[in-house]
């Protein structure tokens, strides 16, 4: 828009240039001046004095005595919007020395490898992975173990999965009822169908929650795959051929 000037200019002056800063750029640097006193797990972050967590029991038929995995985590920026609970160290303690020195190595690398930081959740799948050359195990619930090890690297994902780093089960609430629903109508089928015997046959029957006879899940490794609608289908986690 232009300006007439009708009077005659006698003086003029320099005015000062006025610095407008965008409300945007002021809330990023605010955010990134936030950010940057947010703590991260490192290796060279002091063990505190007090730490929280939380104790496992297993039980396996390879051995008589149990193991007790125990993962301590750290608080970090506690009591703060960036407040944060992560795995510092794991202790494994039995009465049986048979494993003793491949459990100190193992305790020692693990804790290592949290201390580190960034996602640790790789040393699940890595710790599930390792098969036992004279075989694996069933444990309570019809799960498969195929090692010691792996059993361990199940504790510790249920560990990661309590403090928030897992993402626990996918399945909504319809998916579970529908579930239970053909689990109920399979278990009610087999009963009028079959008729467990007595003596032999009986001692056979594991103790499952899961239906007699399921097969094992290549996906949960829990012995709870049956043929529902024509279709086989874990009980456990959802997993179906069909989709």
């Amino acid at each position: 828009m232009s300006i007439k000037i009708e009077k005659k200019i006698v003086g003029y002056s320099v005015g000062e240039q006025i610095e407008d800063t965008a409300p945007e750029e002021t809330v990023a640097e605010t955010a990134e001046d936030s950010f940057s006193n947010v703590i991260q797990m490192h290796e060279k972050l002091e063990r505190p004095d007090h730490l929280v967590g939380s104790t496992y029991k297993i039980k396996t038929p390879l051995s008589e005595h149990a193991l007790y995995v125990t993962v301590n985590d750290i608080i970090l920026n506690e009591d703060t919007e960036h407040e944060q609970r992560r795995p510092f160290e794991v202790f494994i303690n039995s009465k049986n020395m048979d494993h003793f020195q491949w459990i100190v190595a193992l305790t020692r690398i693990i804790s290592a490898i949290f201390r580190k930081g960034g996602d640790v959740t790789f040393l699940v799948e890595e710790l599930r992975s390792v098969f036992d050359p004279r075989g694996g195990y069933f444990k309570k619930g019809g799960k498969y173990m195929p090692s010691l090890v792996a059993e361990i690297g199940d504790c510790i994902e249920c560990h990661l999965k309590y403090i928030g780093m897992i993402g626990g089960d996918c399945m909504d609430d319809h998916q579970k009822d529908f579930l239970d629903k053909k689990r109920a109508e399979f278990e009610d089928k087999s009963k009028k169908q079959d008729k467990i015997a007595c003596g032999s046959k009986s001692e056979e029957v594991e103790s499952s929650s899961f239906p007699a006879g399921a097969q094992l899940c290549a996906k949960c490794s829990t012995k709870a795959v049956i043929k529902m609608d024509g279709c086989m289908t874990c009980l456990n986690c959802g997993e179906s051929k069909c989709g």
